[in-house]
């Protein structure tokens, strides 16, 4: 009676690996495959034009404004002078803002827009550099506007260069 408790021994299974191993394999396939499409092949990024060196940056000017929702908006100002022999209809500024260790700590490349005297008084109308723009020998104000900046900004003026340049 004692044999009928007794729980049969299952028989000895061998595991065959072959099945893992090609899975295996074949994940690390996809994977380099992956790797190299999405691998960046260039420069990525804002691009800086040799004309910019004929686009002299001065009188940088920050100022700020609570928006609407009670946050901080920054606006950086900065006057374009051009002394080459093509219009500017479009460019970016990248702003470097350090800390007081002279480290990065944000960098923001925003689309330039020049400002225009208001014709009925005022504010200075913001005006994309398409519709206003700065032409050989001319020197304009154009603004940049920063919904945020660092905590850890040590409130110096940001490392700034004109970038992604349109000429006409």
């Amino acid at each position: 009676m004692a044999e009928l408790f007794t729980p049969a021994q299952p028989p000895a299974q061998q595991r065959n690996w072959m099945p893992i191993i090609v899975g295996l394999i074949a994940v690390l396939v996809v994977i380099g495959i992956i790797v190299a499409l999405t691998r960046n092949h260039g420069p990525t990024g804002p691009q800086t034009n040799p004309y910019a060196a004929k686009l002299q940056l001065s009188n940088p000017k920050l100022s700020a404004a609570e928006n609407y929702v009670g946050g901080t908006v920054t606006y950086l100002d900065v006057d374009v002078a051009n002394t080459g022999d093509q219009a500017l209809v479009g460019a970016d500024m990248k702003a470097v803002f350090k800390n007081t260790l002279d480290q990065v700590v944000q960098t923001e490349t925003l689309p330039l827009h020049v400002l225009v005297e208001n014709q009925m008084g005022g504010y200075p109308d913001l005006v994309d550099l398409g519709r206003s723009p700065i032409g050989p020998g001319q020197t304009r104000t154009v603004r940049v506007t920063l919904e945020h900046i660092s905590a850890d900004w040590n409130r110096n003026y940001p490392e700034i260069q004109l970038v992604d340049l349109k000429l006409r």
